[in-house]
């Protein structure tokens, strides 16, 4: 090959390399719909209004459409809450506790208090719609509480199978939430809430990811994944450092890794705001929401 056959090669290689990108992205088959869907939820305290009727105005204002409630609030409010829903696409997400006792409590009377406070409210849920109460086994400020170990583990089990199966009948599920290390000693990582609920053997446990406590993880992605469809019920949303509006700690509130893993599986539950505020409600809680948006579509 001469020096001309030879550039006039290397020139025709390299537009073959430049067109590549372009050839196999048109090649690429399209992007598989997973059924997942974007759901944002607010808890009660985070919409803004006075009465329930004024705070679900402004969800739908700003294309909320689940709302959170506390379980002492549905229980003792169910009427006002049922009736500020009629007409709206508004849906009653997760319950956020509000039970009384704990289900590890080693002392018999807090333990019966869980029982009952509990199974009321899921009740509750069940007749308001909602997919499941959100409960955590035991704080770490909660005492006495049954010791760490393969024997509180089998009885948490039993106890949630028990729980779980109410719960089915009631048409909802319970939702066991992992917390950070300061909060909770027992339950940190969701892979350990989703092999919980594997071995509850029950169809109404569930687990929930929270991005603020998710610090624990490694990845998001992999926490998220690690329940799966099977197991994954709720997710909260926070910013990662102060626990505000999401944006509102700046380039450390990147969601896309979990999102992306939300998409994967095809969730299609609800994304709720549990947080606070740094700068104006009025400005900070909207800019949050079309950050959540435009998050999930880079995902």
């Amino acid at each position: 090959m001469n020096r001309k056959e030879f550039f006039k090669t290397s020139l025709l290689g390299a537009a073959a390399v430049a067109a590549a990108p372009s050839l196999l992205a048109s090649c690429a088959p399209a992007k598989k719909d997973t059924g997942a869907r974007l759901n944002i939820s607010f808890q009660s305290g985070k919409a803004l209004g006075e009465t329930y009727a004024e705070k679900m105005d402004y969800c739908e204002s700003l294309g909320v459409t689940g709302f959170e409630p506390g379980g002492w609030e549905l229980v003792n409010q169910y009427d006002d809450l049922a009736k500020a829903l009629e007409g709206r696409n508004l849906k009653v997400s997760a319950i956020c506790a509000g039970f009384e006792g704990f289900i590890l409590a080693d002392d018999p009377v807090q333990k019966e208090a869980f029982d009952t406070s509990m199974r009321r409210i899921v009740e509750a849920a069940g007749q308001i719609g909602s997919t499941g109460v959100i409960m955590v086994p035991a704080f770490s400020r909660q005492e006495p509480c049954k010791p760490n170990n393969q024997e509180t583990y089998d009885y948490l089990c039993e106890q949630l199978h028990e729980l779980g199966e109410y719960a089915v009948k009631c048409g909802t599920t319970v939702i066991l939430e992992p917390l950070n290390r300061a909060e909770c000693f027992y339950l940190r990582l969701v892979s350990a809430a989703a092999a919980i609920c594997r071995d509850a053997k029950s169809e109404g446990v569930k687990c929930m990811g929270d991005f603020w406590h998710m610090k624990e993880e490694t990845s998001d992605y992999a926490a998220l994944m690690s329940a799966g469809t099977k197991y994954l019920q709720h997710i909260h949303i926070a910013s990662r450092a102060n626990r505000c509006n999401p944006g509102e700690d700046g380039d450390v509130d990147n969601y896309v890794d979990g999102f992306r893993a939300l998409k994967e599986m095809g969730y299609d539950k609800y994304i709720s705001f549990e947080c606070g505020n740094i700068g104006d409600p009025a400005v900070v809680i909207p800019a949050a929401v079309e950050l959540i948006k435009s998050q999930w579509q880079q995902a």
